[in-house]
């Protein structure tokens, strides 16, 4: 029961996820790196703390703690962010499918990006994680309606309304 929710949310997270960055993809780079007041300043700036939380994550998931920090810019330009962002989602339901329900009872021990060890439950762990993702794309969705793009829908039921 737990692991198909996971999965049905790595899945979520692709179909919101690609949703988000096909109307981005729209914008003119002004105002997708302006500065806004908002976290991590620009849509460029939430797009890509999305992917340094996703690969801070997904590392501890597979057994390392990288030390990043929260507001690095990994990906400077729009193309390589987007094909880092799909092989991420991909990575991620890869990691969901692969998953065994009697893994979801079990624990991830890990470091902070301060480096103290930390243990959670997997399944604490990957609502965070999933959480997460969700907190910021839907600041990113509130930085595209500041502009001349609408942002798309992106609720969890209309993904489940479309399967």
């Amino acid at each position: 029961m737990m692991l198909a929710h996971f999965r049905r949310f790595a899945d979520y997270n692709r179909w919101a996820n690609t949703r988000l960055y096909d109307a981005v993809d729209t914008l003119a780079d002004e105002p997708y790196f302006a500065p806004r007041q908002a976290f991590f300043g620009s849509i460029h700036g939430v797009l890509n703390h999305m992917m340094v939380g996703d690969t801070i994550w997904t590392s501890r998931l597979h057994g390392t703690s990288p030390s990043i920090a929260l507001n690095s810019e990994m990906y400077a330009d729009r193309a390589t962010l987007r094909a880092a962002r799909e092989k991420m989602d991909a990575d991620i339901i890869a990691y969901m499918a692969a998953s065994t329900e009697a893994a979801m009872a079990g624990d991830v021990q890990f470091k902070t990006t301060s480096g103290d060890p930390q243990r959670m439950e997997l399944a604490v762990l990957l609502a965070h994680f999933f959480n997460h993702q969700t907190h910021h794309r839907g600041q990113a969705h509130d930085m595209l309606s500041q502009t001349d793009v609408a942002p798309p829908p992106l609720d969890m039921l209309y993904f489940i309304r479309g399967q």
